[in-house]
């Protein structure tokens, strides 16, 4: 057997299996909970076949030889293994679950071990790095790295140890995960029109719906945020805003009602603190914190620190009028003397209309799902000279569409687009993604990279098209700017291609820079039509939203803060004895001019770092809001010599060779100062947020 031959055993059949189908696109539509388990099993053996011929003493330790045989493997079952994950996300069924939940430990096993085989390790090490390219340099840079935070470095009982604290933490990160689904699910309750007083229409509507689909009179009302938010800015009736606001703050928690406290995540937070903490000191760390910032942009969880509290320090004067505000309007508008934490939606809501004359139900009847679409697309195919088609595709909802990106007829990248929410689908919004672009070893074909854009808006009812509110806008473009960092790369590696290899306190760049375009009046206005008459927003109505735009901007930077800040003490030793709920209220104390009831259980269902990869790591999405609002001045500063326009099209191809096409193959210091020019400021964030001088 030479050193470029894949062994045949490791040849594989997709007959009757459709997770084993690596042909095109995932077959979404045939995956059944049955496929997994043979499926991953076949793929896992595969790939344990693949590593035991690399790590052979007489296999040459070279990156080509080796990525034809064990990078092929491994991206077979990635990929095999995502599209289970994706549709555990999205589409999650008792029996699919239940697959899922039962292959989760052998291939987090796999994973865990390959990841600190010394082995393969000194594979990479052995490497001639003067016959490496640059993409291959700085994937094997991360690679080493990574080979040494997996616990490569360690012997005997500590590496057992180390490996078992994965795999239970991968269980308890699933575990978590389904008790914040399960929770919100579960809670539901039945009322009349009239307490829905001073709901919106289109809300109102799709809770009828949904009452009328169990053969109940009334309306339906869940925890799902499409139905929560709007309830909670716009519903008069008090008592019902206290019910939702009660049930939604102690979700997965041991505060909820009755029978839900089964879902409590509590016992499992202090499980994953406790065995994140040993996993650190394993490895010769002091705390989680400062292993997870090893491969970021921060240098230590002190300096991380440091940055939290000097942004809240100048929030918190903004904060502090803003809530002054609120208080004064609630006594003298609304006869609220004391107001409880039930009421400060509702209140934020009441004062934006009465100062701006604008409400988010004013300009949604504008944001038809189609129309904002058009539009979404129309800017990124004018800002980086790309065209978007429809495709076809199997896919796991009838409500999800496929999209083909493609420039001068050339195909760059695939996508898929989920906007709705539904039973059985996690909440919030993300990018995954389903294949990453790059030069195969095995047959030296150009493959081309496939996302997967996750949302969770209000469906349509009726005959009428899906309303958005502006928010929803800004989160659509949000996951596109992920989905365009993926997409848009010129990078052949796959370990460094599109996301990967992007520092975590980097990769919300590109998403928070596609937000700042939906503030513009040559993006907006072409992009909305009103439900009914086709009329697109009018100008006053935009100038009212912009004026309203960094309404409440302190409050709301002090909150993103207090998250922040409270992970990042909670990984650094901050939670004696895993009293995570003490550590809160202390950061509540020192950051939050609000306080919330004693019953009040956020961290129950903070799933970025409880299941979703942002432990130690929540303050990027600050750290990157400096990195995107100061990239985005690029386009603003040029807007002059373009008409007043930001959709300058050499700036959008700097941007987009510098920081979307370069990926992970270079630090995102250098990709930013590539394009910028210089290291970025804060300047431009806090400007932008109405917080500067």
């Amino acid at each position: 057997m030479n050193a470029t031959t894949v062994p045949e055993s490791v040849a594989l059949s997709s007959v009757a299996n459709p997770l084993l189908d690596f042909a095109d696109l995932p077959l979404f539509d045939a995956i059944q909970p049955e496929h997994v388990e043979p499926a991953i099993a076949q793929l896992q053996q595969a790939a344990e076949q693949a590593l035991e011929q690399v790590v052979a003493a007489d296999y040459p330790a070279e990156w080509e030889a080796m990525a034809r045989v064990l990078d092929i493997a491994t991206e077979r079952l990635g990929r095999a293994w995502g599209a289970v994950s994706h549709l555990n996300s999205v589409a999650d069924t008792p029996e699919l679950r239940a697959a899922y939940n039962a292959a989760l430990p052998g291939i987090t096993e796999f994973w865990t071990r390959m990841g600190a085989d010394e082995r393969l390790y000194a594979k990479y090490k052995a490497m001639d790095p003067a016959r490496l390219n640059a993409e291959q340099t700085q994937a094997r840079t991360n690679a080493l790295r990574g080979f040494v935070l997996g616990g490569a470095e360690l012997q005997g009982e500590a590496k057992e140890r180390f490996a078992s604290i994965q795999e239970r933490q991968a269980e308890l990160g699933q575990k978590f995960s389904e008790n914040a689904l399960d929770a919100t699910d579960a809670w539901t309750c039945y009322t009349s029109t009239d307490e829905l007083d001073g709901v919106p229409e289109d809300t109102r509507a799709a809770t009828r719906a949904a009452a009328e689909a169990e053969g109940k009179d009334g309306h339906k009302l869940t925890l799902k945020l499409p139905c929560y938010l709007p309830l909670m800015q716009f519903g008069r009736n008090r008592g019902l805003r206290e019910k939702l606001y009660r049930a939604y703050v102690t979700r997965a928690s041991d505060q909820a009602e009755g029978d839900a406290v089964k879902f409590d995540n509590g016992a499992i937070i202090r499980e994953l603190l406790a065995l994140r903490q040993e996993e650190a000191q394993l490895l010769g760390y002091p705390h989680f914190a400062a292993v997870s910032l090893v491969p970021k942009m921060a240098e230590s969880a002190e300096q991380v620190i440091a940055f939290l509290r000097e942004l809240a320090v100048k929030a918190r004067p903004y904060a502090e009028q803003d809530l002054a505000d609120m208080r004064a309007f609630a006594a003298e508008s609304l006869g609220l003397t004391d107001p409880q934490a039930w009421d400060w939606p509702y209140i934020g809501e009441q004062l934006r209309q009465a100062r701006y004359a604008y409400s988010e139900q004013d300009v949604k009847p504008y944001f038809t799902a189609p129309k904002v679409l058009e539009g979404l697309f129309g800017i990124v195919e004018t800002l980086f000279e790309v065209q978007i088609h429809p495709d076809q595709a199997p896919v796991w909802h009838p409500s999800v569409k496929c999209f083909r990106l493609e420039r001068s007829g050339q195909l760059i990248g695939q996508f898929y687009l989920d906007p709705g929410a539904r039973s059985g689908k996690r909440g919030g919004a993300w990018m995954d993604d389903v294949r990453a672009r790059w030069l195969r070893p095995d047959d030296a074909r150009l493959q081309t990279p496939v996302a997967q854009l996750v949302c969770n808006f209000s469906e349509a009812v009726g005959t009428k098209p899906a309303l958005l509110t502006h928010d929803d806008v800004i989160t659509l473009f949000h996951e596109f700017g992920h989905g365009l960092h993926h997409l848009l790369t010129q990078v052949r590696e796959r370990d460094v291609s599109g996301i990967s290899g992007v520092e975590w306190d980097a990769v919300e760049l590109p998403s928070q820079f596609m937000e700042n375009f939906c503030w513009e009046w040559d993006v907006l206005s072409g992009m909305t039509a009103h439900v009914d008459t086709g009329a697109p927003l009018p100008r006053e109505l935009f100038d009212k939203m912009l004026a309203a735009k960094n309404f409440q901007s302190g409050l709301q930077t002090l909150r993103q803060i207090e998250f922040s800040l409270f992970d990042m003490l909670l990984h650094s030793g901050g939670a004696a004895d895993g009293d995570f709920m003490a550590l809160q209220q202390q950061v509540r104390g020192e950051v939050a001019l609000i306080q919330p009831p004693a019953y009040s259980r956020t961290p129950h269902t903070f799933s970025h770092i409880f299941a979703g990869g942002y432990a130690a790591g929540y303050y990027s999405y600050k750290w990157a809001e400096v990195l995107s609002a100061d990239a985005y001045a690029a386009f603003e500063e040029a807007a002059p010599a373009n008409g007043g326009s930001t959709l300058d099209l050499e700036t959008g191809r700097r941007f987009r060779r510098e920081v979307l096409e370069a990926g992970g193959s270079r630090p995102a210091m250098d990709s930013f100062k590539a394009f910028r020019g210089r290291e970025p400021s804060i300047d431009a964030l806090l400007r932008h947020q109405g917080m500067a001088g």
